[in-house]
């Protein structure tokens, strides 16, 4: 068996509008309506502009991710097709990458929380998720509270990356 065409002059598109490409999102994004994904991160984010619309920006992100989306313009993938017709709210590349481009460090924590407490709604949703018993223990060492330093570093100059000087290349140094 060959192909019978030459690879470079095949293109393939996806322009039929009763055609669902990712038909996989619809019980996902129906379980993260069970477990009220969307009303969590629309409770939990403060992300500017986006009061009361973050769980469906998150939501969009994740569906995106989800069918194989890696990187913002990918995330347009959700509004081929009839995607349109089993989703609805699903935000514009240009809108998710403003929202992701906001985010600042709480922002992420919160995130993160969100993500934590899906996690749980999940595990109690979904039997057999998560082990039953203690999964392990991370050692953890006390810091300084206002200088994030490693008690054996304190009154010490340390720098603020511990891994060994990168050398640029001589394009980027200064010339006297």
């Amino acid at each position: 068996m060959q192909l019978s065409h030459t690879p470079g002059r095949m293109s393939a598109s996806f322009d039929e509008p009763n055609l669902v490409g990712s038909a996989g999102l619809v019980p996902a994004l129906a379980l993260t309506g069970r477990i009220g994904l969307v009303e969590l991160a629309d409770a939990v984010l403060t992300v500017p502009g986006a009061k009361g619309c973050a769980g469906a920006k998150v939501a969009s992100v994740l569906a995106g991710m989800l069918a194989g989306a890696d990187s913002i313009d990918d995330l347009d993938l959700l509004r081929h097709g009839a995607m349109g017709k089993l989703f609805t709210g699903v935000r514009a590349p240009s809108t998710l990458g403003t929202f992701l481009r906001s985010f600042q460090f709480g922002h992420v924590r919160q995130l993160d929380a969100v993500a934590s407490r899906t996690l749980c709604r999940l595990a109690a949703r979904v039997p057999g998720l998560l082990p039953a018993g203690p999964v392990g223990s991370v050692a953890r060492r006390r810091r300084h509270d206002q200088t994030g330093l490693w008690p054996q570093q304190a009154g010490r100059r340390t720098r603020l990356h511990p891994h060994p000087r990168v050398e640029r290349p001589d394009r980027c140094r200064l010339r006297p």
